[in-house]
């Protein structure tokens, strides 16, 4: 007999299902979290763009590693006898069928695994990020030039990153807004994160340009107008922005080109990558990184956690 052959026959058929229920979570959590190459936090993190097809396939790419996985692992396990690399054909056959059917008669096995690997990514990924946020805390809270909303002296800065373009940012952009109204405690840091298109950096460098020249109520306005402009960006309707506003628009697109403002938005472009934001909206909460859109509900909570820890 092989190593498979004679722990069954040791403990019997029903003793050894029995052994295999008890220690199926086990195999599962640990080869799932033992699987680096295609972490599964970033599996379900698709895009929103994501098809069904693509969540359909995730899914599947899923549950074959579970189980392979199951397989693999099950030598390795305390108190296990298994020595699958050992096993004849037809001893690994069969054992692989019945973890296989274990696992079809018990799928929520998966989703569990699954839960449990999530959030040790997510906790360590929160680790990072509170590391992340330590390191560059100059640079995020007071770099300088910055504009700073709501109140200055608030006992919870957040810091956004916003490209003018983005539509969540735009949605975000409301919600920041009735935070303020709301909460008179938040210190607001915006940072111009141009990455979808030219006029997007357009759209910043304009905005920073108004900034050096005419101060920070100048760019508020830019801010606002900015963030809810429609239509076509170009210089010429940067400039009529600016003209509606009361600034000199002109004056402002003249500036764009500045090398100060080169030197702000290579600034801001390198903090985000040393952050490892990829996209935008993108927000430090004191010291916690959020990234995506969250509606006003969320955010309020952060907040809360954060001044009770405070």
């Amino acid at each position: 007999m092989g190593p498979f052959a004679d722990f069954v026959a040791g403990h019997g058929t029903g003793r050894w299902l029995a052994a295999l229920r008890q220690w199926h979570k086990r195999v599962v959590i640990a080869g799932l979290c033992s699987y680096t190459a295609r972490p599964i936090a970033s599996i379900f993190a698709r895009p929103r763009g994501a098809t069904k097809q693509e969540r359909t396939n995730d899914m599947k790419f899923t549950r074959t590693l579970a189980l392979t996985t199951a397989l693999t692992m099950a030598s390795a396990l305390p108190g296990t006898s298994l020595d699958l690399s050992s096993m004849t054909d037809d001893e690994r056959n069969a054992f692989r069928d019945e973890v296989r059917a274990y696992l079809m008669d018990n799928p929520e096995v998966l989703m569990e695994a699954i839960g449990v690997l999530e959030q040790r990514q997510a906790d360590a990924q929160e680790t990072m990020d509170a590391d992340l946020v330590r390191v560059n805390a100059k640079a995020l809270f007071d770099d300088g030039f910055s504009h700073v909303a709501g109140n200055p002296e608030g006992d919870i800065t957040i810091v956004e990153f916003v490209d003018y373009q983005c539509g969540y940012c735009r949605k975000s952009y409301e919600v920041v807004q009735e935070l303020l109204e709301k909460d008179n405690g938040i210190r607001l840091v915006l940072k111009e994160f141009p990455i979808l298109s030219e006029a997007s950096m357009l759209s910043a460098r304009f905005a920073i340009a108004g900034q050096q020249l005419f101060g920070e109520d100048a760019y508020a306005k830019l801010h606002d107008a900015l963030i809810t402009v429609r239509g076509p960006v170009t210089t010429d309707s940067l400039v009529k922005l600016g003209n509606d506003l009361g600034l000199d628009g002109q004056a402002i697109a003249d500036g764009m080109d500045d090398p100060e403002v080169d030197a702000i938005l290579a600034e801001n472009r390198a903090l985000g990558q040393r952050l490892q934001i990829s996209g935008t909206p993108a927000f430090v909460m004191h010291d916690t990184m959020a990234r995506g859109y969250m509606p006003l509900e969320q955010m309020e909570q952060i907040i809360a956690t954060k001044r009770e820890e405070s």
